[in-house]
């Protein structure tokens, strides 16, 4: 029996709704291949669809539009990746959230460097003009601030991080560096030593973060 007709009876015996969320798994799948492979602007909903494995107008159908299918891939791959840092910070905040946030990216990277490299073409792509994308990449983006800049105050009020650190500013960075890596590492990861790179980043930043006053003071304690 071939691959296809094994695939079809298993899928008849699912629910509508599983059916639904196999075929979107799949388009989206198939939405990352393509625009690694032509970027955005050249891939088409209809190609979309028939790379999956469905018929042309599925992926028009269930997703209205290609702006629409590129939104709900950003969302899904917005899941996607908290999921994953939630894994590696859980409720950690301070300086032991900035080094599992640290860590979650690196290996990320490791594990899903085609999806990233998709989603930062999209990103870059929506940049030109204004769209629904770019303002929710731009909200986004505000949330990732406030949660760098969340761990660090509660660090300052725990005494662990020192008071003079500006927090907000420290969230920019924070994400600049976040960001700014994961581009280089697209253009050309071989010219990154990607541990080297994450650990140097990691114990810089818990130099200037740590408070040498609380470490004397959990030391005596």
């Amino acid at each position: 029996m071939s691959n296809s007709r094994v695939r079809d009876r298993a899928e008849g015996r699912m629910t509508q709704a599983e059916r639904t969320a196999l075929s979107d798994r799949r388009m989206f799948a198939a939405a990352i291949e393509l625009i690694n492979e032509r970027g955005t602007q050249k891939t088409t909903l209809k190609e979309i669809g028939e790379r999956a494995g469905y018929s042309r107008g599925l992926a028009n159908y269930r997703f209205g539009s290609k702006d629409g299918l590129m939104m709900e891939l950003f969302e899904q791959f917005d899941e996607v990746w908290k999921e994953h840092l939630g894994q590696y910070t859980g409720d950690s905040t301070g300086i032991h959230a900035v080094q599992q946030a640290a860590r979650a990216l690196r290996d990320f990277l490791k594990k899903e460097s085609g999806y990233m490299r998709a989603m930062y073409l999209l990103w870059y792509e929506c940049l030109g003009h204004d769209s629904d994308m770019r303002s929710n990449l731009a909200r986004h983006h505000d949330v990732y601030r406030k949660d760098a800049q969340r761990w660090i105050e509660v660090g300052i009020a725990a005494g662990e991080i020192r008071p003079e650190i500006d927090a907000k500013q420290f969230a920019v960075h924070y994400c600049a560096f976040i960001f700014g890596i994961v581009y280089q590492w697209l253009v050309n990861a071989d010219a990154l030593e990607l541990d080297a790179v994450f650990d140097n980043y990691i114990d810089n930043t818990v130099a200037v973060l740590a408070n040498p006053d609380h470490n004397k003071e959990t030391a005596h304690e």
